[in-house]
């Protein structure tokens, strides 16, 4: 362990816009992709894997158009060993001013057999082929051994050798499954490190999943042992349990400086702004009990822990809230707020909106100061996301008009917008809600099946924003929608329609073989 006077960097590589995107339900648009993509820039993160180019046109073109948007971060791209992946990331990555390939293959003993039928020797041709290709294109190319943590080490030694000799950079180490502890997995980076001859030439990194709970450990005990590269997303996003949560790692490097001597660039009061619009955007919600940016990480519940910290925060607080840009909630805004000091207030929250975006915002700001006494920024947030959420949608939510009540039969009357044309329509139901949705069902028929219907309050009181998720399940593929608004059934319709918006988009995506590296 190095413990020497200047503390080594290290690189921060973001996966949310990729691996994040491949949990169930979490497709992201491209706009949303951009706007991630422009936060984690200015958080100050040093890779972003846009996506995975041969995946989809979708992914290929969120590749390309991060690519145009990013200007001091490196732009990643995913690719099997196959000429034909390879060639697509580096057509993707053209307009960029860094970029960065990642070519894997999987050299686990199961993987090898069962997964890509092929024998060791042939796997090892494919590493140099695949790397010396990529070279072609950039002089920084990351290789990773898919299943890593379950390959024999004579072999994973003779790949990782092979793939810096044919040019590669960056060695990522990938805990595929989640199944290393950590005194396992820093030994593996500590192996390889030691045995390879040509290690000095190559950053060795970690991409550490969660299926034990324990990616951010095991990727904190793979840079104790000279790993310097951490691969991670915006709060642990990822399929199965996740992929280590990048706010989590980033403040157990601030906070323990002794144990963990190192620095990064990233500037951590953007954190909790990151996590909510990949809340918002993918409609996952943080649990409250979560490290770092869960509801509760900051509150003090028992008495003894109040008193604590009345008395001096620092008695049950190890960091301020401050430190990840989480500001006490104020009273920002009522009905007589004007435009500029709307767009004032919007820019301090971090939304740099154009000119229509800030009017169709202003306008909805109006109708929710009408119906609530007080406006917070929490407010705000769940206000413009919603309305930046729907930007690009076929289909629009117009006007809802509901009879519920103990009495029954409830009905839904609605309003929406279909590719230009205003279309109405009503249905009953089994509650407000039911009939809310068969009406959607009627004037947009569809078979996809409804597996989650959740609602959150944005703040507190009586009159408090409904959040709604809503999550859609159609031939296998998954979609979560979100919707605000004061009224519940509003926001329900709002999200339902955005998930099926999502759903148009995530149709037309299929997902080639290998992806889970």
């Amino acid at each position: 362990m190095n413990h020497s006077t200047h503390p080594e960097k290290i690189t921060i590589f973001d996966t949310t816009l990729r691996d994040g995107e491949q949990s169930p339900g979490a497709s992201m648009n491209l706009d949303e992709k951009l706007r991630i993509a422009e936060l984690l820039e200015e958080m100050g993160v040093d890779v972003i894997e846009a996506g995975f180019p041969v995946a989809s046109n979708g992914d290929f073109e969120a590749v390309n158009e991060v690519s145009k948007l990013i200007k001091s971060s490196i732009v990643c791209g995913l690719a099997r060993s196959g000429r034909g992946d390879i060639q697509r990331a580096a057509e993707a990555l053209k307009p960029s001013a860094r970029n960065r390939i990642h070519t894997f293959i999987s050299t686990s003993p199961l993987h090898m057999k069962y997964k890509l039928q092929m024998e060791p020797d042939d796997v090892y041709e494919a590493v140099i082929e695949s790397v010396t290709y990529a070279r072609n294109f950039t002089d920084d190319v990351e290789w990773s051994p898919e299943d890593g943590s379950r390959s024999e080490p004579d072999f994973l030694c003779r790949c990782v050798e092979a793939a810096i000799n044919a040019g590669a950079t960056t060695i990522n180490i990938p805990d595929t499954v989640g199944y290393a502890v950590p005194e396992e997995f820093g030994a593996l980076i500590a192996m390889l490190v030691d045995r390879v001859p040509n290690s000095d030439k190559a950053v060795y990194s970690t991409h550490c999943h969660n299926d034990l709970g324990l990616a951010v450990a095991n990727s904190l005990a793979g840079v104790n042992n000279g790993a310097r590269q951490i691969e991670c997303t915006i709060n642990g996003l990822g399929e199965r349990a996740g992929n280590a949560a990048l706010e989590e790692i980033i403040m157990s490097l601030r906070t323990r400086q002794d144990r963990l001597p190192f620095v990064t660039n990233i500037d951590t009061k953007c954190i909790t702004r990151a996590s909510k619009l990949v809340s918002i955007i993918t409609g996952f919600s943080v649990q409250p009990n979560k490290a770092i940016v869960g509801a509760n990480a900051f509150a003090h519940e028992s008495g003894i822990h109040q008193d604590g910290m009345l008395k001096h925060a620092q008695t049950y607080e190890i960091m301020t809230p401050e430190s990840i840009g989480l500001t006490q909630s104020k009273l920002v805004m009522g009905k007589h707020s004007g435009r500029h000091a709307f767009r004032v207030k919007l820019k301090e929250l971090g939304y740099e909106l154009g000119e229509n975006a800030v009017q169709e915002a202003f306008l909805r700001f109006k109708d929710l100061a009408d119906k609530k006494k007080e406006v917070y920024d929490e407010d705000l947030v769940a206000l413009v996301d919603d309305e930046v959420l729907r930007a690009n949608d076929v289909i629009k939510f117009k006007s809802l008009m509901v009879v519920c009540g103990s009495k029954g039969p409830q009905t839904a009357e609605l309003e929406m917008d279909v590719d230009g044309k205003i279309r109405k329509i009503k249905a009953e139901g089994d509650g407000p809600v039911d009939a809310t949705f068969n009406a959607i069902k009627e004037l947009i028929p569809h078979d996809a099946k409804l597996q989650l219907y959740q609602v959150n309050a944005v703040t507190e009181g009586t009159d408090a924003q409904a959040e709604v998720t809503v999550r859609l399940e159609e031939g296998g593929k998954s979609v979560n929608g979100q919707g605000a608004d004061t009224d519940t059934l509003v926001a329900s319709a709002r999200a339902y329609v955005n998930a099926l918006n999502k759903l148009m988009v995530k149709r037309e995506r299929t997902a080639p073989g290998a992806l889970s590296a």
